[in-house]
């Protein structure tokens, strides 16, 4: 006979099953957390899962939403350790490519499919794309006010800088090339949209980053 489920306050309930789709994204990806497999993780039937949470795509969405701005929040602090803009770029970027980084990168992945069918998870999606371009621009523009960079429009090398990011991650999903290979390509490219000589950022002695390791994962 199945046990009967310890009773607790509603918000108790919404924080545990908000916690088990975190832990079920960061292990298994956003395509895995479904109504069962949360009810699993709580150790609850599937209908008191339901019952706190109407919606599984809004779950999916808050799942990523947390994940991913929990990620950014940890960057800013990162960015926030360094006199020069020079320093926090390259930090943050060798950072961003880190193999510690896999279960997020995973994370993003799937948000970019997933939204094609879950429209608040693609809103949200969105306005996380929004946040990292404002705040990598904004070490960007830190940089050109110093006189550390070169450049006329720093929103729009944060967005070029931004895809490729994602798309060298998305590379390291199935191990094309290695992290140390990916950050040269990637600080040699933004090097050259800063007007920057080769080897301005990865001699910078901030690209050494401990390993990440995201709130929640197994």
């Amino acid at each position: 006979m199945p046990s009967t489920p310890t009773r607790r306050s509603a918000a108790e309930r919404v924080a545990q099953i908000a916690d088990a789709a975190r832990a079920i994204a960061l292990e298994s990806g956003l395509g895995a957390v479904t109504l069962r497999a949360v009810a699993t993780g709580v150790g609850v039937a599937p209908a008191l899962v339901a019952h706190y949470v109407p919606s599984m795509d809004e779950l999916v969405a808050d799942t990523f939403s947390a994940i991913v701005g929990d990620e950014l929040a940890e960057v800013i602090a990162l960015a926030g350790n360094h006199r020069s803009a020079a320093d926090a770029l390259s930090a943050v970027l060798a950072s961003l490519l880190d193999d510690g980084r896999g279960e997020v990168t995973l994370i993003w992945v799937q948000s970019w499919s997933l939204g094609r069918r879950n429209d608040l998870l693609a809103e949200r999606v969105r306005e996380q794309m929004d946040a990292w371009r404002r705040f990598l621009g904004g070490v960007l523009e830190r940089g050109r006010t110093a006189g550390e960079f070169r450049c006329d429009d720093p929103d729009a090398i944060a967005a070029q800088t931004l895809g490729m990011v994602d798309g060298l991650n998305a590379h390291s999903l199935v191990a094309w090339q290695d992290a140390s290979e990916r950050v040269r390509l990637l600080l040699r490219s933004v090097e050259a949209m800063l007007d920057l000589p080769s080897g301005a950022l990865t001699s910078s002695g901030a690209t050494a980053t401990a390993p990440y390791a995201p709130e929640g994962a197994p």
